[in-house]
């Protein structure tokens, strides 16, 4: 199935039901040669079949994360351009996991293919997020994301609770509520 055939597809089959995503998304696992076509279609930012691309990419992703290791650099590349609002949300999921399995006890391949430059662009794409009019579940995913990855950066948990403190009264009770999680892990 070329990239075409795929864009195709996704338009005419993949609506935002759990099943159909989920589904479609374990047809890209079991052909991987798709994956990349996959990832080029989500990050195709002004093609509308991005938005349907993104969530079936969130779900191959949290079966196989390592589908993506050959292609961090054009993801942490392009994750900025992104701007549908329902593009989003799957991204900032997907920098979410790769924050978690960076920050895992376990040792993992995200640990040797994530570089400083991959997750310096994830912060600043996250940061953008974060202080931009996205929906509640992109901050949430970026909170969680941020707080992971300034572990290691300092600074990043000091501007991470800066910008909670000032927005968390204006948020809405899911925004304050890991607003106040994140919060409390950062003292």
């Amino acid at each position: 199935m070329k990239q075409q055939e795929l864009e195709k597809f996704l338009n005419s089959t993949v609506n935002s039901y759990r099943e159909i995503r989920l589904e479609f998304a374990q047809h890209i696992l079991a052909n991987p040669d798709l994956f990349e076509p996959l990832l080029n279609i989500c990050f195709d930012t002004n093609n509308k079949a991005s938005i349907r691309a993104s969530w079936v990419l969130e779900f191959v992703l949290r079966e196989k994360l390592d589908l993506i290791f050959i292609h961090l650099d054009f993801f942490t590349d392009t994750i900025s351009k992104v701007h549908f609002d329902s593009a989003v949300r799957p991204i900032a999921k997907i920098c979410e996991l790769l924050a978690k399995n960076y920050d895992s006890k376990n040792n993992n391949h995200i640990k040797k293919q994530l570089t400083k430059n991959h997750i310096d662009k994830i912060i600043e794409t996250g940061f953008d997020w974060l202080i931009s009019d996205h929906k509640v579940a992109v901050k949430a995913y970026t909170m969680e994301t941020l707080f992971l990855f300034g572990k290691e950066n300092s600074w990043v948990h000091n501007e991470l609770k800066l910008i909670l403190q000032q927005e968390i009264s204006n948020g809405s009770p899911a925004y304050k509520a890991r607003g106040k999680k994140i919060l409390k892990w950062l003292k």
